[in-house]
């Protein structure tokens, strides 16, 4: 049978050999292969075989075959076909990083911030102590009077919202886990909604401390609803992130006990607290002290928070990168020891690199043609760009998973993002942060609702102070609960960057880059990524 007879080969496949065609040996330089219509004579083939046998030439029409080795008897490839490079490439092999690192991570920041606990809880003791002795001891006087009255009328609503704010924080992470998609929407619009309701209701009041906290939340509910309308186009991929990120965490047992023991901490620490502040109040310079107290609780509920991201953080990431069933209680033990200075250095970065961002975003918008608002914008780009290189919130999931320090980690994570094309861009649009932060300002104005009222009932003069309490403890309650799905969005991202290949990832990420790349799909611009650069959302 001719060669004439046969079909061409399709294409990406290897052509199978032709009947009545002598197998033609390999060499090392590039031979033509012919094909005849009769076999050559076997005293010919004989000769070939025996001067070099070698693998059968394996002829392809577009993709090279597979690499070999000289020494087995391969030819390399003509140098068209070397050039022939896949649009995703497998991930590099080479030594692995170690995820048991047994070494204690930014170790200053760790004794400063243990130097700072044992004088907060110092500083508590000696406050409640000095409460309960003067009312105790001078019942009748006019401190003990007064501290009586701040525990009756004041310590109680209090104690309500730091109550109210558990529930929500878990009402929220498990919304958020049942229903992400739609609680997207939902956060950014209720946290709109419920601060104007609760910025009205203290208004009514009729008092002038309550009217002029009504009108701080009347205002930042009108920059919540602009902000909800200016990410109205980064709201559909956030959702599908969200319902993809928090998939795996059915897949670990227990992985909502260290929010559980975080926010129960929590909870027995802000009690505590309360109290302290009521024996802050008459102690000398109270406005002081109760500034240090208030600083002190922010800087440890975030620790408590970050303790949480750790664990989940190192579960989910190392499901990601290397397929393990990680144990929950061993990554928490980690959290706590080797990992604890990264997460109060952490704690410390994060919430000012957030502030910075906000800012930026805002000059961003309002710089128009004045050279003032021109020149403020861009120098906070500058600081804030220089900041993003040495600490940025996706830090905490290689902090997890490699034990690194907080600012070699932040390095890590945004290099791998910059590594990839456009990668930077999505993540400096991503609006997950700005979720968690909304459900935490709903918690906490839903907790001025209740404690406001409850106050206003029973002793109007403490109206205002409750509710700013109310509003603070609510809030930092609620973001220790929101902690999980924060973490998990944070391994989605970070893990894709580093293994983009990993049959654990969905198309999610890379449709967006395409689209982002084709200018096909939503552009936002963010203050790091103008709109030329085409940033999809």
């Amino acid at each position: 049978m001719g060669a004439a007879e046969n079909p061409p080969a399709p294409p990406r496949q290897e052509s199978a050999p032709v009947r009545g065609a002598a197998p033609t040996p390999a060499t090392e330089a590039v031979e033509k292969v012919v094909v005849v219509d009769q076999a050559p004579p076997p005293q010919a083939a004989s000769r070939l075989q025996a001067q070099r046998p070698l693998a059968p030439l394996q002829v392809t029409t577009q993709a090279p075959p597979p690499p070999m080795t000289v020494a087995s008897g391969a030819v390399e490839p003509p140098p068209q076909l070397a050039a022939y490079q896949p649009v995703m490439q497998p991930p590099q092999q080479g030594p692995l990083p170690s995820l048991n690192s047994s070494k204690y991570t930014n170790g200053i920041t760790l004794c400063l911030f243990l130097l700072h606990l044992a004088a907060a809880a110092a500083a508590m003791g000696f406050f409640v102590f000095k409460t309960v002795q003067e009312i105790s001891q001078h019942p009748r006087s006019h401190d003990a009077q007064r501290e009586r009255s701040l525990l009756r009328d004041w310590l109680l609503p209090v104690e309500g919202a730091v109550a109210l704010s558990i529930v929500l924080a878990f009402a929220w992470q498990k919304a958020v886990r049942a229903w992400p998609r739609a609680m997207v929407r939902v956060i950014l619009w209720s946290s709109f909604g419920v601060t104007l309701a609760v910025g009205a209701l203290l208004m009514c009041f009729s008092m002038l401390a309550t009217v002029g906290l009504g009108v701080a939340m009347v205002v930042f509910s009108i920059g919540t609803g602009l902000y909800a309308c200016w990410v109205t186009r980064r709201v559909g991929f956030t959702a599908r992130v969200f319902e993809r990120a928090v998939q795996p965490v059915d897949k670990f047992h227990g992985l909502n006990g260290p929010a559980y023991l975080m926010v129960a901490a929590g909870f027995a620490w802000i009690s505590v607290w309360c109290v302290a502040v009521i024996g802050a109040v008459n102690f000398r310079f109270p406005g002081l002290t109760i500034l240090g107290l208030v600083v002190s609780l922010a800087w440890t509920a975030e620790v408590m928070r970050n303790v949480a991201n750790l664990t989940v953080s190192r579960v989910i990431a190392l499901y990601y990168l290397r397929g393990m069933q990680s144990s929950v209680q061993f990554s928490f033990h980690r959290a706590l020891s080797h990992n604890l200075g990264s997460a109060c250095l952490g704690s410390l970065f994060v919430p000012t690199i957030e502030a910075l961002r906000i800012l930026a975003r805002g000059l961003n918008l309002l710089e128009g043609e004045d050279e003032f608002m021109f020149s403020c914008a861009h120098c906070c780009l500058h600081v804030m760009n220089a900041i993003f290189s040495f600490g940025n919130s996706w830090a905490f999931v290689h902090i997890a998973a490699y034990g690194r320090g907080f600012v070699q980690a932040s390095r890590s994570t945004w290099s791998q993002f910059e590594a990839l094309p456009g990668m930077a861009a999505l993540v400096d649009s991503d609006i997950t942060s700005s979720v968690c932060f909304l459900t935490g300002v709903t918690s906490g104005a839903l907790c001025v609702a209740l404690a406001g009222s409850w106050a206003f009932a029973t002793h109007r003069h403490y109206t205002a102070t409750v509710s700013l309490l109310a509003f603070y403890v609510g809030y930092l309650m609620t973001r220790i609960g929101m902690a999980l799905p924060q973490a998990c969005v944070g391994c989605y991202y970070v893990c894709y960057a580093e293994n983009p290949t990993s049959r654990l990832f969905d198309g999610n990420i890379p449709n967006q880059l395409s689209k982002m790349q084709e200018s096909r799909g939503p552009s936002v611009p963010t203050p790091r990524f103008p709109h030329r650069q085409h940033v999809g959302a």
